[in-house]
């Protein structure tokens, strides 16, 4: 889709085009005929652009609930862009600022037209000029055009003057994939906290696996999961930098009632390390953005509980406190690892459902379900059962586990 067919997209006729393909069966095996059928009545091209963005926005219901219905998306715009619920949740952190936010690299304008939402004066650089038109579009389709713009721009040539924040979120993708070194993001890290660093607040978006040592003197830096998968991380700099570091965010996945929950969030407690201890009756599996930030012995103390391997990070207790910053599991067995003797304790046990968790274990776990009878479909009866896979020391061991039913979330 070039600048041209968007543009087109937002003429009343484009509009009439989308509202009608978005009422269309949009799956595969009826794309072909949808398509035939609309450009039977309308320019060929229009049409492309309609039954692309249609299906834009029935994928990006899962980031963006119901808004996605009335926005406008690109395909890398969609894949990078922030969900909802995150840029909510950093949205509350800008809150009682006064001045306007520069944004460098807003995409197609998530986290500018949440801040907007909220009354939040921004403008919105962009290098890719049908991105940047794309998100004019959706700072429009909100009527929030007196409070954010967008404009085409290299962020690395912007000017910081009278502005009075700053948030970031350079390019981490590249025709190769995913870009991990935070040197190789567009613009480099360090060029985009040299300017970040020019504002008295700033917040600059990076990938969940940034190295701790590469978070700046006096940043916090936070790891945020959604629905219990680590999504995102940002920095956040100057006035907007609370004085713990670190924190982990969980926010829950559900976008479709457009309330956005404000979730739960773990910051250092200076506990120290956990104790080394046996397995106890409950294994507590901390979310991914809690290990991300280095808060597992801040779990550990919550639940009353030691690690049993200091390397891993699995939590053992003796009680059950339910949490919201991991998932509990009543410890049924804890065996020598062993596919032979699991797949019997499996059929002793009649076991139908079968779940494979692992840590600190180089098995495939695809390929254990499979060598323990479970790589087809779910068997007719039966009971449910987690096993997880980990070790202590250099010795594997499976646990046989069934999930707490209140794990605190």
């Amino acid at each position: 889709m070039d600048i041209a067919s968007f543009r087109a997209l937002l003429t009343p006729e484009g509009q009439d085009v989308l509202e009608e393909a978005a009422a269309a069966d949009l799956g595969e095996g009826a794309l072909l005929g949808t398509a035939s059928r609309l450009r039977g009545r309308h320019d060929p091209a229009l049409v492309a652009a309609a039954l692309t963005q249609a299906r834009f926005r029935e994928r990006a219901l899962a980031k963006f609930g119901r808004d996605a219905r009335r926005m406008y998306f690109t395909q890398a715009g969609l894949e990078q862009s922030t969900r909802a619920s995150v840029a909510a949740h950093r949205t509350r952190r800008f809150a009682g600022r006064s001045g306007t936010t520069l944004e460098l690299g807003c995409g197609i304008g998530a986290d500018l037209i949440a801040r907007a939402r909220a009354g939040l004066a921004g403008d919105g650089v962009e290098i890719d000029p049908l991105t940047a038109e794309v998100a004019r579009a959706n700072v429009a389709a909100f009527g929030l055009e007196d409070v954010a713009s967008v404009r085409v721009g290299d962020a690395t040539e912007e000017r910081t003057d009278g502005y009075a924040a700053v948030f970031a979120d350079p390019g981490r993708r590249t025709a190769r994939g995913r870009v991990f070194d935070p040197r190789s993001y567009e613009p480099p890290l360090d060029t985009v906290l040299e300017m970040a660093g020019r504002v008295p607040a700033a917040c600059v978006k990076v990938a969940p696996g940034i190295p701790h040592e590469a978070v700046p003197e006096g940043a916090e830096a936070e790891w945020v999961s959604v629905g219990g998968d680590v999504k995102e991380a940002a920095l956040w700099m100057g006035d907007l930098a609370g004085d713990v570091g670190r924190r982990a965010t969980l926010l829950p996945n559900d976008t479709s009632s457009g309330a956005l929950e404000e979730g739960h969030t773990l910051t250092p407690g200076g506990v120290g390390d956990p104790d080394v201890r046996p397995w106890g009756r409950y294994l507590y599996e901390p979310d991914g953005a809690v290990i991300r930030a280095h808060l597992v012995a801040e779990v550990a103390d919550l639940v009353g509980g030691g690690l049993a391997d200091p390397r891993i990070a699995y939590v053992t207790s003796d009680v059950l406190r339910p949490t919201p910053f991991a998932a509990a599991y009543e410890i049924e067995d804890v065996l020598p690892f062993s596919v032979k003797r699991l797949r019997a304790e499996l059929r002793r046990r009649e076991v139908g459902v079968l779940t494979v968790k692992k840590r600190g274990s180089a098995v495939d776990v695809d390929r254990l379900r499979r060598d323990l009878g479970f790589g087809g479909r779910r068997k007719p009866e039966g009971g449910a059962l987690t096993v997880v896979v980990t070790r202590v020391g250099d010795a594997p061991v499976a646990l046989l586990t069934r999930p707490d039913a209140a794990p605190g979330r």
